[in-house]
């Protein structure tokens, strides 16, 4: 069976939202040599040019409550438009920051603006596309954004080498190319029409008991944290490791990017429909024992080829993690309340980037790379048996609360 027939059918307004997707994140070069520029233009400590990623998760934390209500109020096309808009004025602008408190300001303010486009992006997504087409118009759009990636921070390592300059006027020109996508090919009665066509019938699926009561999906969420600390070294202290430690030029750490880009696009959705009936209890503990073994195993490496190695362990976690949790987030949820559960759902890889980059940089410099890289190799452990704990079952749900399927556990 062909595994990408999934994308095939799906209304136009979609492929132009994963192209502006695409365009935006084959520009992006900015955030994963934030910490290598802080540190090497600007001269800050190590842990100081942590610190500006925990600025930008702070902000991505402030923005995800409030940023759906905006979408409702404002339309998600406006919001979205609005965000590439700003975020791509904030990069251009921010070489302009020279101080650390201003470095600070600034890279909160990208993150607001930001990350107020990925709530307006879903629900789009989702008011577009019918209900038996969501699954495969999110994964056009995950393939978009892997898809960009692949190219962007690839290209930025190379920029890098010449000048960190050229990484923000690219970044910043792309995500205005991205918002001008947005203008002139959608026009918002068009996207209306479409989305009121789309939709479907909305059916309940149990109690409409708030996310915050339900204790399972509380237990998933402290569960999958640990990951999401170990995932974010990604633009914390792994390049700074790669290349400041282990003396990897600027642009074998943007090829380590593109590496694990293009296995997420060549793979992700094969890989995935081949596990589609895995249980949760065995397919999310799995996805998290790789990602800790996958970033512990760069304290063992001593050059590039080793480091690729690394790469494509934690890059299999990654493409079983992270599709596994989305869909366990849907089976917790009741109908009437899954932007409440995906909100929160999100808030925790924004709470991973606002601790994981910072933490991960003061253990680096404090402790040295074996106990940094150890630390991986345990709470990927940790997170591993908490998941698998959760979706055993040893974690009940409140009582008359919406029962998971058995598949799904």
């Amino acid at each position: 069976m062909n595994p990408w027939r999934t994308l095939s059918g799906l209304r136009r307004e979609i492929w132009v939202l994963c192209a502006a997707m695409l365009i935006n994140r084959a520009g992006t070069m900015v955030m994963p040599f934030l910490v290598l520029y802080l540190n090497r233009e600007l001269g800050l400590p190590a842990e100081r040019a942590g610190l500006a990623l925990t600025a930008f998760g702070i902000g991505s934390l402030a923005t995800a409550p409030l940023a759906g209500r905006l979408a409702d109020r404002i339309g998600a096309l406006g919001l979205m438009r609005l965000s590439l808009v700003l975020s791509g004025f904030l990069i251009l602008a921010l070489p302009l920051a020279r101080t650390f408190p201003a470095v600070l300001v600034m890279t909160f303010a990208w993150a607001v603006a930001g990350e107020a486009f990925r709530p307006g992006n879903l629900a789009l997504l989702s008011a577009l596309a019918s209900p038996e087409q969501r699954k495969a118009a999110f994964a056009l759009n995950r393939l978009a954004i892997n898809l960009g990636m692949s190219v962007g921070p690839a290209a930025g390592g190379f920029l890098a080498a010449l000048s960190f300059g050229w990484l923000f006027w690219v970044d910043g020109l792309t995500t205005l190319a991205a918002a001008a996508v947005l203008v002139l090919f959608l026009r918002a009665g068009a996207v209306r029409a479409a989305a009121d066509a789309a939709s479907g019938p909305r059916a309940g699926n149990g109690t409409a008991r708030g996310a915050l009561r339900d204790r399972r999906f509380l237990a998933f969420l402290l569960a999958l944290l640990p990951s999401g600390l170990i995932f974010f070294q990604l633009t914390g202290a792994l390049p700074l490791y790669l290349v400041r430690d282990l003396h990897l030029p600027e642009w074998a750490f943007g090829t380590l990017f593109t590496v694990n880009t293009l296995l997420i696009v060549a793979l992700e959705v094969p890989l995935n429909a081949a596990t589609a009936a895995w249980p949760h209890r065995a397919s999310l503990p799995l996805g998290a024992l790789l990602c800790g073994v996958g970033f512990a195993a760069t304290g063992l490496v001593s050059g590039f080829s080793g480091a690729v190695a690394s790469v494509v362990l934690w890059t299999f976690g990654e493409m079983v993690l992270f599709p596994g949790s989305s869909a366990a987030v849907s089976d917790l949820a009741p109908a009437s309340r899954r932007g409440e559960y995906m909100g929160l759902y999100t808030m925790v890889f924004s709470l991973s980037l606002a601790v994981g980059p910072y933490l991960g940089t003061s253990m680096l410099e404090r402790m040295g790379p074996r106990v940094l890289w150890g630390g991986c190799a345990l709470l990927g452990t940790a997170s591993s048996l908490a998941l698998y704990a959760v979706w055993r079952g040893f974690v009940p749900p409140l009582p008359m609360a919406e029962e998971i399927p058995a598949e799904a556990s």
